[in-house]
């Protein structure tokens, strides 16, 4: 369990600061994250590690020479938003470019995309290079699909070794996605994660069991089965991984014994007895093993074991030297003339004055109403989405989505008072949902708020057609970006059914507040009904059974926002709390 905190939802951010106070010497704290304290005084690739918190010494704890330049850090295993990957990029890109580095995770994969759309945009050369080592999240044939895990730790010592030397990006990616088509990684959980503030883990197991395929945000194993004796454990991890050896591998691997947080190193070097001589045995030679916590899930207990077939190209960055607050190998060098950076970034700029009508100002403050009942009812339903998260994913939708109602909620109550229409507060409340909650959720919920502030616009209170015509383009938007489809166990299932449905029922000349409410029942009919699915996105994917009988929380969500919204988006106040001289009217 986890026993020191204040308030809970400032946990990640008070070990962010807390951590870089410590290592002050190292890194420096910038928004969404951290980055080296020592600035490189010519060119250099930045590579920049990233995900969510709770995962130490992954990510922040790998800044400095010889690995990582920066991590993006995201709330308790929640996916940073695309305004954190960008911030902390922008701090840390020195010329070169900037590759983002992480696990295939759809909020991360999203959310790092979109950052590096933006600084495209400004003429940075970006990449992404995605880590899918977890055997057991998918098949070989759909190796594209695995999660990454431990085997971060490997992809991302090469990649920052090899910018160490001056390679370019090209190089720097190449060599990245090379490591991770040679790593290999499985894990087995022997106690569920507990988040901050939390009464219980986010998972259990009976006594003696324990679970084969660990993921590393709090989800439980793929297949429980009776805890073994270690010798019977490391031969089990040794054979599933020695069974997907990548063709013309080598003999001489990389191998990381890596503790989740509450299995103690003692346990791991008994572990080690085994795992060392089977590989051995097998004709390998190992590589400066590593034996310790190296990519944690909070308090976890459980292990994972790790094996990178490295070669002639690898080898060398794998064995090279680093300094960071939490990993030192050899003697890493800084760069003669690298300037040490003061202060904490920000790239925030002066916001617009907002233009709009009266009418679309008193539709605002309907807006803002709908967004404060949201999070009334959020803040109540906050452990009963988590725990319906934790059956088969990571148990954070709760709290991510409280951290996003939150930030929309202040920020369009905050831009209404600024004199805002009811487009722009619904486009600045998305804004901050997208980046406050992180995670898929977040950019999902934010991007969607944001494609109905845009078709609302500023100019008139809508018309029953005009919001369903908004209502559509917030689906549209969500299902561009989430590529999901009905049937496939996501947000998705409830919010097609909603917008099918109030479109439909006004243009049949149905009153708007009835259209809602009937609609808004459609989809919680639409989410409890995919308790019977299987989820085909997102974290679940690879627990897919062990979800059947527990709705999508997701879908859950977003039946029960509709429901509250509803009686003020479809009811106009007759005047707004926006009271400036000579405001258009």
């Amino acid at each position: 369990m986890t026993r020191i905190f204040n308030d809970p939802s400032d946990f990640a951010e008070e070990a962010l600061a807390g951590f870089c106070d410590v290592h002050a010497d190292l890194v420096r704290q910038v928004p969404g994250g951290a980055v080296r304290r020592v600035r490189s005084a010519k060119p250099k690739v930045a590579v920049l590690a990233g995900g969510g918190s709770g995962h130490y010494p992954a990510f922040a704890g790998l800044i400095g020479t010889g690995f990582a330049d920066g991590a993006v850090v995201g709330n308790i295993f929640t996916s940073p938003s695309a305004q954190q990957a960008y911030s902390v990029a922008k701090a840390a890109e020195s010329g070169a470019g900037v590759v983002f580095t992480y696990g295939n995770y759809a909020g991360d994969v999203m959310n790092f995309g979109m950052a590096s759309e933006r600084l495209a945009a400004e003429g940075i050369a970006v990449e992404n290079v995605l880590v899918t080592d977890d055997i057991a999240s998918a098949q070989p044939s759909e190796a594209g699909k695995r999660r990454g895990i431990a085997g971060d730790f490997t992809v991302f010592k090469i990649m920052g070794a090899a910018a160490e030397t001056g390679a370019d990006m090209a190089k720097v990616v190449r060599l990245g996605r090379k490591a991770n088509s040679r790593t290999r990684t499985i894990g087995s959980a022997f106690s569920g994660c507990t988040f901050p503030g939390a009464d219980s883990p986010l998972f259990s197991l009976p006594e003696g069991q324990m679970g084969l395929g660990l993921g590393i945000h709090g989800e439980p194993g793929l297949l429980d089965t009776d805890l073994p004796p270690a010798k019977e454990l490391g031969r089990e991890l040794v054979n599933r991984l020695l069974a997907e050896t990548p063709p013309n591998a080598g003999d001489r691997i990389a191998v990381i014994l890596n503790g989740l947080g509450s299995t103690k190193h003692e346990e791991l070097f008994v572990l080690w007895g085994t795992v060392a001589p089977l590989l051995r045995e097998a004709g390998y030679t190992l590589v400066m093993p590593e034996v310790g916590e190296l990519v944690t899930s909070l308090d976890m207990a459980g292990v994972s074991l790790t094996v990178t077939w490295l070669d002639e190209e690898l080898e060398p960055l794998w064995v090279a030297p680093a300094e960071t607050p939490a990993y030192r190998r050899g003697n890493a060098v800084r760069e003669a003339g690298a300037v040490a950076v003061e202060g904490v970034s920000d790239d925030g700029a002066a916001a617009d004055a907002f233009v709009a009508t009266e009418g679309s100002r008193q539709y605002a403050t309907a807006c803002v109403a709908a967004l404060d009942a949201a999070r009334s009812l959020l803040h109540d339903a906050e452990e009963r989405l988590g725990r319906m998260d934790a059956v088969a994913g990571d148990g954070d939708h709760g709290r991510g989505m409280v951290r996003g109602i939150d930030a929309a909620a202040s920020t369009a109550s905050a831009a209404l008072e600024q004199g805002a229409g009811a487009g722009d507060v619904l486009a600045a409340a998305g804004d901050a949902w997208a980046d406050k909650a992180g995670g898929t959720s977040g950019v999902l919920w934010g991007a969607g708020l944001r494609a109905l502030g845009e078709t609302l616009g500023n100019g008139s209170i809508p018309e029953a057609r005009e919001l369903g015509a908004a209502i559509t383009a917030f689906a549209d938007r969500i299902v561009q970006l989430g590529k999901a489809e009905t049937g496939d166990k996501t947000m998705v299932d409830a919010l097609l059914p909603f917008a099918a449905g109030f479109n439909r029922l006004v243009a049949e000349g149905v009153q708007p507040g009835a259209a809602w409410e009937e609609a808004a029942g459609d989809a919680t009919a639409a989410a409890e009904a995919t308790a019977q699915l299987l989820p085909l996105k997102g974290r679940a994917r690879p627990l897919a059974e062990k979800s059947l009988g527990t709705a999508d929380p997701g879908a859950t969500s977003l039946a029960m926002i509709f429901t509250v919204m509803g009686p003020h988006l479809t009811t106009v106040p007759t005047t707004s709390p926006y009271k400036k001289v000579g405001s258009q009217a």
